[in-house]
């Protein structure tokens, strides 16, 4: 039995009643298959890049249970993954978390949904540029052997210039559509993938060796979350480890230009994702037995060189030739996941518009390109001003605002969680499979990360938070996240009284899922 897919173009569907107010977008059809659709979940995660930046900062909250935490932040997202991969057999639309939440709950909490997950990739895209343009000069003076060089990046002007220049880049490729992104995503994603591996692989050689004073033996203990000394630090690390995975869904925001759209992105989300927690384990495994997670020399946990991991371990781990490699697949990996995050907030926008929650000029497509090019343009130029307003004004307020992101995450990701056992609660006794995949486990990965949001936004409240900035005493981490949030709501209001039949449920209805027919 399948779900009736609504969109009359697609040749292998049968319209169903309930869902008959979805619409096509115009979009390239069959221009990504399962493999391309897997290298773009991967990609927009960007392992190499949250691995070096999170890697130290999770063994110095957790110790040595980091790849216990690891599998902890696993778990929500595989049970969130199953939440996708159902409502997109049901309703395949670009819009996804917006579309998806609006046929189960309504206009308005559909439109919150779609305005976290763009105000999250808009922060995440301004992140990454960032990264890559630090090892960008990096990179550049590592290879030159010049300080100068490096030293560039702590110039602001010509940091904001670079950073520029990468956005301009990477909106150019997306623009130009799915085949010139799968074609850079393969090589950027293989070359990230193979010097990871190359680094797990010297760096079980290392341990091996004993190279290292501060290197471990392997235990299974380590794969024991209930050993973490606190629940606060456990919360600390596992918001930290679901930050790490955030991104596969923009396998289903590609559903509309995938092959099979229905069943190809929830099944690559999946692959995504499993090659992603492997890959996780393996390095956070091989790096704590090769230097430890203690706070001192090249110690995962050492304050000093947490927040960027792999400039450290490269020379020692690889020598100096192959540890430039490293640097490389960072500066690959934050440029691979720069180019493929415009994927999902351009076309949730676009859904948007073709729905008339937004601008009805941001729902066009590019006649030869069949991308939302307005949509994808104005990510870029968002992210753009973004990133220099935030970076003139404060790098504390830069910071803060990254903190904010897990809020976000946790917000579209739960709500869509949610929305998955609410849309299918008439099928849930249908069958044990009904009840589990579509039922049981969204909800418990929504309740899992509705309560590491409300544990965050309580954390946040303490000015010690993030950059230990304060406005009138509270965090300024917390006044970012709710104010953000805050700020949708305000623009839902607005868009509103411009578009009354959205929100009056005209456009896009609440219903439950179409009758089944045999394939």
């Amino acid at each position: 039995m399948t779900q009736l897919d609504v969109r009359p173009q697609v040749a292998d569907t049968v319209i169903g009643a309930a869902e008959g107010d979805v619409r096509g977008k115009g979009l390239g059809k069959g221009s990504v298959g399962l493999v391309g659709s897997a290298v773009i979940g991967i990609s927009t995660v960007a392992p190499v890049y949250c691995l070096t930046s999170t890697l130290g900062s999770t063994a110095g909250e957790v110790g040595l249970q980091m790849p216990a935490v690891f599998l902890a932040g696993f778990l929500p997202m595989l049970l969130v993954a199953f939440a996708y991969r159902e409502l997109n057999k049901a309703v395949p639309d670009c819009g996804t978390s917006f579309t998806w939440t609006v046929k189960a709950f309504g206009p308005r909490v559909g439109w919150m949904c779609g305005w976290g997950l763009v105000i999250a990739t808009i922060i995440v895209l301004s992140n990454l540029a960032g990264v890559a343009t630090s090892y960008f000069w990096l990179l550049a003076g590592e290879i030159t052997n010049n300080p100068l060089i490096s030293a560039l990046d702590d110039n602001k002007l010509v940091h904001i210039a670079t950073c520029l220049t990468l956005i301009a880049a990477a909106t150019a490729i997306s623009y130009r559509g799915m085949t010139a992104t799968k074609g850079v995503q393969y090589a950027l994603v293989g070359l990230q993938l193979a010097v990871l591996g190359l680094f797990v692989a010297m760096a079980f050689q290392k341990a091996s060796a004993g190279s290292f004073d501060t290197g471990l033996d392997f235990s299974w203990q380590w794969m024991n979350p209930f050993a973490v000394e606190s629940m606060a630090a456990f919360t600390a690390g596992l918001s930290l480890s679901i930050f790490m995975y955030w991104g596969w869904d923009a396998c289903l925001a590609t559903n509309e230009e995938t092959t099979g759209s229905a069943k190809t992105p929830g099944r690559a989300s999946l692959i995504a994702m499993v090659v992603l927690v492997g890959s996780y384990l393996a390095t956070g495994v091989a790096a704590q037995m090769a230097v430890g997670s203690g706070a001192d020399g090249l110690g995962l946990g050492n304050p000093e060189t947490s927040d960027n991991v792999f400039a450290a371990l490269a020379g020692p781990v690889m020598g100096p030739l192959l540890g430039i490699l490293l640097f490389v697949a960072v500066l690959a990996s934050a440029t691979a996941s720069l180019q493929t995050t415009f994927i999902p907030v351009a076309r949730t926008v676009l859904a948007m518009s073709t729905y008339e929650a937004l601008p009805s000029s941001y729902a066009k497509v590019h006649p030869r390109f069949k991308t939302p090019g307005r949509a994808t343009v104005m990510a870029g130029v968002a992210t753009g001003v973004f990133y220099t307003v935030m970076t003139l004004v404060s790098e504390n307020v830069l910071t803060d605002t990254i903190f904010a992101l897990g809020l976000m995450i946790c917000f579209y990701y739960s709500l869509t969680a949610f929305a998955c056992a609410w849309y299918f609660r008439g099928e849930l006794r249908r069958s044990a499979r009904d009840l589990f995949f579509k039922g049981v486990f969204p909800v418990l990965g929504g309740l899992l990360l509705a309560t590491v949001f409300l544990k965050t936004l309580i954390d946040m409240w303490n000015p010690s938070y993030g950059s230990g900035s304060t406005v009138l005493g509270v965090g300024s981490v917390f006044v970012i996240g709710v104010g953000l949030l805050a700020l949708g709501l305000v623009i839902m209001f607005v868009t509103e009284r411009r578009s009354p039949a959205f929100f009056r449920g005209q456009v896009l209805t609440k219903s439950t899922p179409a009758l089944v027919v045999e394939d």
